[in-house]
């Protein structure tokens, strides 16, 4: 069984920092690409940024020079740094993986069960 655990969220005044941890637990065989999304209430699910197993990101335009995602593939585990928050930023944070369990041919998402992040003064 392969579980996503996130932890870093908080309450952060404006310009703040705030760093998101989500680490992939159980019977991994391997993690191909790592995200973390975000949901604000009454607004969609949005990609916020994406890492490879090689290291390749991307990110949204609204986090980008602000946020970065990292991963340390030994851990099984990716973060986000986020700086220079605003209350735009204040959302569930949720880490989602591309993960083959061991015995597996397949590759599935899993999620995590999210972590808030309020920006507010």
């Amino acid at each position: 069984q392969v579980q996503l655990v996130e932890s870093g969220g908080g309450l952060v005044q404006p310009g703040g920092s705030l760093r998101l941890s989500c680490a992939a637990s159980g019977s991994i065989s391997s993690i191909s690409s790592m995200r973390w999304f975000r949901q604000a209430p009454g607004k969609q699910r949005e990609l916020v940024a994406a890492i490879t197993r090689d290291g390749v990101t991307n990110y949204a335009d609204s986090v980008k020079g602000r946020f970065t995602i990292s991963r340390d593939n030994a851990k099984n585990t990716v973060y986000l740094q986020m700086n220079n928050l605003n209350p735009e930023d204040t959302a569930a944070y949720y880490c989602n993986a591309d993960i083959t369990a061991l015995f597996s041919r397949h590759t599935w998402g899993y999620w995590g069960q999210g972590t808030q992040v309020t920006v507010s003064s």
